[in-house]
């Protein structure tokens, strides 16, 4: 038996939400466990780093906390840590100040490789990429190939390789187009300070047409621009996924809180699939909580709900790595290069960076529980207004 509670989320510091679990019936606490290494004190209290703030690109962690579902799995305390640009998700997880990350296949490859330290991507919650490079229409910025002599915006911070990548598979020199930094909004686009910016299906995209056209007093439409979008070029990049301590995952007592963990977000995930409305509302009360959020409505929060549903309900169970998007992303990454030449990566990450182990596992024993793993979604009908509100 479980009961629909409020969970409560304490802010710590401007860029921390703890949620302690609360519910009328809640799950015991872990007794000591044997495994195959023998027995072992079960992990109930761990910490989350995002990449970025609350929004509904992170709704399976709210979820979860608002279902209790971490309850369920032995969990007692979970702390959510937002990220507005000033916390790298996968340097917290490396100094131990966190247990488990969100972050992109490509940032956490360029750590890896600059640093030398292990991380397993131990679920891929995205399975397609996301990104948009968004233009004017008519401004002739159709395919990647016309990037070339062009501003192309990126947000930097790693979320340019997939730019890179694909000028690559095109035989293009970055040396001959121009990357611009952009802030996180489409103001660079609309002030035309670039000529093509870096968009989010889920974000992004839905911004600028949350704004009116002076033109027409209306809401811009999709036709008023030109949308190059990444996953159908060879530079498309996996993005979200959970990633864990290589080394702590040889301790029986992480390794099986990360089990629990995977099950614990898939039920989150699944309950957002099949209730997006109610989870981007569920999300939107944990952003306008926090202490460091991104001004966004309710109605931007259902579109990005929607969107996010379509990048992790590809057909197949939920935070598979898939083999061929892996190569797929490490192989753009080893081909392109920045706009001064140098390459982004190397080598070929080591075998330990990702492992579908701990998330077989979790899947496993979900289905046994009778919950749904896998499938595709449909999506809703989301009717953007101004300003997302």
């Amino acid at each position: 038996m479980r009961h629909r509670t409020r969970r409560l989320l304490a802010i710590t510091g401007a860029a921390a939400v703890t949620a302690l679990a609360l519910a009328a019936c809640s799950a015991p606490a872990p007794e000591a466990t044997t495994g195959a290494d023998g027995d072992f004190e079960p992990i109930t209290d761990i910490k989350l780093q995002l990449q970025w703030l609350p929004q509904a690109q992170f709704a399976g962690y709210y979820v979860a906390l608002d279902q209790g579902y971490f309850e369920e799995e032995g969990f007692d305390s979970v702390e959510i840590v937002p990220s507005g640009g000033d916390i790298v998700p996968q340097d917290a997880l490396v100094a131990g100040d966190v247990d488990f990350a969100i972050a992109w296949v490509p940032k956490v490859l360029g750590t890896l490789e600059a640093t030398g330290v292990e991380l397993t991507d131990i679920a891929q919650v995205y399975q397609k990429s996301g990104t948009l490079q968004v233009s004017w229409a008519g401004d002739g910025i159709e395919s990647v190939a016309d990037f070339e002599g062009k501003r192309i915006g990126s947000w930097g911070f790693g979320n340019e390789w997939e730019i890179f990548a694909a000028m690559a598979a095109d035989d293009l020199d970055a040396s001959g187009v121009s990357i611009t930094t952009q802030d996180f909004s489409m103001n660079a686009l609309l002030d035309r300070d670039v000529d093509a910016a870096q968009a989010m299906t889920y974000n992004e995209w839905a911004q600028i047409l949350e704004v009116v056209n002076p033109a027409t007093g209306e809401l811009y439409q999709p036709e008023d621009f030109d949308v190059i979008s990444y996953e159908d070029t060879d530079g498309a990049m996996l993005q979200d996924a959970i990633w864990a301590d290589t080394q702590r995952l040889e301790d029986p007592a992480y390794a099986d809180a990360a089990v629990r963990f995977l099950k614990a977000v898939t039920k989150g995930w699944v309950f957002a699939r099949d209730n997006p409305e109610e989870a981007a509302s569920i999300t939107y009360d944990a952003a306008i909580n926090a202490e460091a959020a991104f001004p966004v409505g309710p109605v931007h929060q259902q579109w990005q709900m929607n969107e996010v549903n379509k990048l992790i309900w590809a057909g197949g169970d939920f935070g598979i790595v898939d083999e061929a998007a892996w190569d797929k992303t490490v192989a753009g990454a080893l081909s392109a290069k920045n706009q001064d030449g140098l390459e982004l990566i190397t080598t070929e990450p080591a075998d330990s960076a990702y492992s579908n182990t701990y998330i077989e596992q979790a899947l496993a024993e979900l289905k046994d529980e009778g919950v749904e793993v896998g499938g595709e979604y449909t999506p809703i009908d989301v009717v953007l207004t101004e300003g997302g509100q």
